[in-house]
Parts: structure tokens; C-alpha cells; sequence
């Protein structure tokens, strides 16, 4: 936190779903947020929500697989405030194609592409500036099935999500000296628009058992609310009715 109070979170994939809602509650508890993601529209109506709120938000278009991209966004926001003491890392996405069975080179690139290098993009591009400030928090929003392994998710976004979970632990292996910390914040199925990509679309009535994205919202403003002393690893989240204890993995979708 700066001399001023001033705190600035840059949200990946903050358009829609857990993104949005981590941004609207970090503004609500008074940080100036940094919203990205590749859909200019939906940016600007989540800045123009937290601004009609009160809060504070503006927006910068980007694909966290394009490193240089990635580096661009986090030299603009130091740029414009100075700083940058959280780092949502949200930016995700799944394909159709997801078994052994059907699943295809170009889909399992995209995810990597997406959920692994596209964190480690914005992870590098934040760090100079978080030592610099001997400060810095990073959240990365992994999976239930970076834990958990099961059929559903598929191969490619079950080991990009475990993946992300190893280099948040790595991440405060490294940087705890400098002052440094990072959550691996892995959340069971949540009511996104994500789960429109899934080979079988779950009913609105499970949908509405699942996690909602105001829930991790609250969840991330939680983890970053935490004093710099305190470090949470990681947060495994999931809804009470948790449909992989209930049912087989045949009947799964």
C-alpha cells in the first residue's frame, strides 16, 4: 500500500463471471481496479458498474498468451499509478473437445497457451515492480481440478490447473524474502459462462447449487484483504451440494 492508502489490483479475465465479481468487491472495499481481457465491450461495462457504485476501475484490452502484451499492461498500470500490489490472475478458459477420446493438439495448445503461460506472463510482468515495493499479493484463480483429478474437466485443463497450483507454491518458495505472497485459490463448479463450453450444459437447478460468482468475489477481496504478514497459500472452495461427491464419474458430464 502506497504512503496515500492508494491500493491498485490488476483483474485478468475481468469482463465476466469470477473476474467481475472479484473486481466489484475489491472496489467496494476501496481499491482502484485494473480490469482486463480480450472483449473491449464487456470491460467497459464492469468499469462503468463499479463506477456507477462509487469505485474506482478502468480497462485495458488484453490476451494474457501474448507475453509482451501481458508486459505492456503491467508497465501501463505502474505507469498511471505507480504501483500494482495485487495481481489477479483469472483469465481461463476450457474447450468442447476435452477427452482423451476427442480432444485435439490445437485445444490443449490454447489451454496451456491460456491457463498456464498466460499466468506466468502476468506473474513475471507484475514481479520488478512488487520487489521493488517489497509488497505484492497475486491471487491465482486455479480449479477444484487442480487438486482433484476427474474425468470432466479433461486432460489439458486438469494439468494446466495443477500446474498453476505448483507455481504459486514455487512463487512463495522464491519471493517470501521479498516480501512477496501468492494464493492458489481453487474453486469447485461455479455458475460462469464458462460452463456453456461443456460437452453437456448443467440445468439451471444445478447451476443454482453451484458456486456463484459473488461468492469468489467475496473470496478474493478476503485473501487480499489479509495483512502482508499473512500469506494463504492456498484456498480450496466448493459449493455444499458438491456434485463430484455425488456422483460416479460415468454419470458425471
Amino acid at each position: 500500500m502506497s504512503k496515500n492508502g492508494k491500493r491498485v489490483a490488476w483483474v485478468t479475465g475481468g469482463g465476466s463471471g469470477i473476474g467481475e465479481a472479484g473486481a466489484e468487491a475489491l472496489a467496494a472495499d476501496g481499491w482502484t481496479v485494473v480490469v482486463s481481457g480480450r472483449r473491449q465491450s464487456a470491460l467497459d461495462t464492469v468499469v462503468a458498474k463499479i463506477a456507477k457504485a462509487g469505485g474506482a476501475a478502468e480497462a485495458i484490452a488484453l490476451d494474457v498468451s501474448d507475453a509482451a502484451e501481458a508486459q505492456k499492461a503491467a508497465d501501463r498500470i505502474v505507469a498511471r499509478h505507480g504501483r500494482i500490489d495485487l495481481l489477479v490472475n483469472n483469465a481461463g478458459i476450457n474447450v468442447p473437445k476435452r477427452s482423451w477420446k476427442d480432444m485435439e493438439l490445437e485445444g490443449w495448445d490454447k489451454l496451456v497457451q491460456v491457463n498456464l503461460n498466460g499466468v506466468l506472463y502476468c506473474m513475471r510482468a507484475v514481479l520488478p515492480t512488487m520487489r521493488k515495493q517489497q509488497d505484492g499479493s497475486i491471487i491465482n484463480v486455479s480449479s477444484w481440478a487442480g487438486r482433484h483429478v476427474s474425468k470432466m474437466p479433461g486432460p489439458a485443463y486438469t494439468t494446466t490447473k495443477h500446474a498453476v497450483l505448483a507455481l504459486t507454491h514455487s512463487f512463495n518458495m522464491d519471493e517470501c524474502v521479498n516480501g512477496l505472497r501468492a494464493c492458489c485459490l481453487m474453486p469447485g463448479e461455479v455458475a460462469t459462462p464458462i460452463l456453456k463450453l461443456r460437452p453437456v450444459v448443467p440445468s439451471e437447478e444445478e447451476q443454482a447449487r453451484m458456486l456463484q460468482s459473488e461468492d469468489l468475489g467475496r473470496t478474493i477481496a478476503f485473501i487480499a484483504s489479509m495483512p502482508p504478514r499473512v500469506c494463504i497459500n492456498e484456498l480450496l472452495i466448493s459449493p455444499t451440494h458438491n456434485r463430484g461427491f455425488i456422483q460416479t464419474p460415468l454419470s458425471r458430464d
